[in-house]
């Protein structure tokens, strides 16, 4: 997908909030400093449109990016950051999983990982809530171009076995510096917009 036109539409935190319309919406989730914000700056082809922080767990908000007039991309809090109180987390938590369960224009969870490193224990724990709700989702493994291409094949077979990843859920290495895997992720979005 070409993008020219992408607006930052609201940040919510409540389902009254959440932009009408029925657009297909993907919502974005990962570690508090996977890269998410350099995914969607990537992803749309701005310089800053997602802000990225240099204070992880920054994002308390659902925050929705009309793109092209066709989709949303839902920057969801960053989850896993230990700096954030309990009962901050517990909010963000009931505030992710009501949008995530209940929102009937959700095609997908994006789930960023970061390639360098096996999941972390929040990662597999996003990753079995998806699968409990029977949540389509796409898992981007970013950072790619931190480590040798000859080994992304064992970087991405750890992925898979430490997730316990189904077979048919896309596996895309993504790297937001050169954009490798921009195009992939592109297609698996479109091929879930009409569904």
């Amino acid at each position: 997908m070409k993008v020219h036109n992408v607006e930052m539409v609201i940040s919510a935190v409540r389902p009254e909030q959440y932009p009408e319309g029925g657009l297909p919406e993907f919502a974005l989730a990962g570690r508090s400093n996977v890269g998410k914000s350099s995914f969607i700056n990537r992803m749309i082809g701005r310089k800053s449109m997602a802000r990225i922080s240099s204070k992880p767990g920054k994002t308390q908000t659902l925050n929705f990016y009309k793109i092209e007039e066709q989709l949303f991309f839902v920057d969801v809090p960053g989850y896993g950051y230990a700096k954030v109180s309990k009962t901050e987390r517990e909010a963000w938590g009931k505030m992710i999983e009501r949008y995530i369960t209940g929102r009937e224009e959700l095609r997908a969870v994006v789930q960023i990982i970061d390639l360098r490193h096996p999941p972390t224990q929040d990662d597999i724990m996003m990753y079995d809530f998806m699968k409990h709700y029977e949540i389509p989702c796409i898992i981007i493994a970013t950072k790619a171009d931190k480590i040798p291409k000859g080994k992304w094949d064992k970087h991405k077979k750890i992925v898979r076995e430490t997730l316990e990843m189904e077979k048919s859920d896309p596996l895309i290495v993504f790297s937001s510096e050169s954009g490798l895997g921009q195009e992939a992720v592109w297609k698996e979005i479109e091929s879930r917009m009409a569904e």
